[in-house]
């Protein structure tokens, strides 16, 4: 049976259906065509953003390439940079001193009569806490120590050529 034999106007411009299972049929076509629309539109804007997003990070590259030494601006200005290695840092820190609380607990003899063994998921989470929050600490450091040679912050040379100096 078509659709189109599933769905009868009356005379006075009202539509009916004819059986209950052509009702039910009639409804999943429309929810197919529904949601093949749908992921083509999403399709379509993911398309359009990763799309964007190339654009974006070449002509940031672009720039950074050609360089342009200007003030610096968004999320590298001092207002924003600066707190937030601090509570990269400072998040980094607690997740050592709780990792390291937890294995202190486990280790006491209190603990031994309810200890079991962690799976190899649980023991590659921990791995994984560690490295990045050691990882996260070393990147602070680097960016802290390299942020004024490669930003020139700061006061400038002093002149070592006599007569050049003004």
């Amino acid at each position: 049976m078509r659709y189109s034999d599933a769905i009868v106007q009356e005379n006075d411009g009202t539509f009916t259906f004819n059986h209950l299972s052509s009702i039910l049929k009639w409804l999943r076509g429309l929810s197919g065509i529904s949601i093949v629309v749908a992921l083509a539109q999403s399709l379509c804007t993911a398309v359009l953003t990763i799309s964007g997003m190339r654009v974006a990070i070449g002509l940031s590259a672009l720039a950074a390439a050609s360089g342009i030494y200007a003030p610096a601006r968004g999320f590298h200005q001092d207002a924003i940079r600066i707190p937030m290695l601090w509570f990269a840092a400072g998040g980094a820190i607690v997740n050592l001193a709780v990792l390291g609380w937890i294995w202190h607990l486990r280790s006491r003899a209190s603990a031994q009569w309810r200890r079991r063994e962690l799976s190899r998921k649980e023991k590659r989470s921990e791995r994984l806490q560690v490295v990045l929050a050691i990882v996260t600490l070393i990147l602070v450091g680097l960016e802290t120590w390299t942020h004024p040679m490669v930003h020139r912050t700061g006061p400038p040379p002093p002149c070592r050529i006599k007569g050049n100096c003004s």
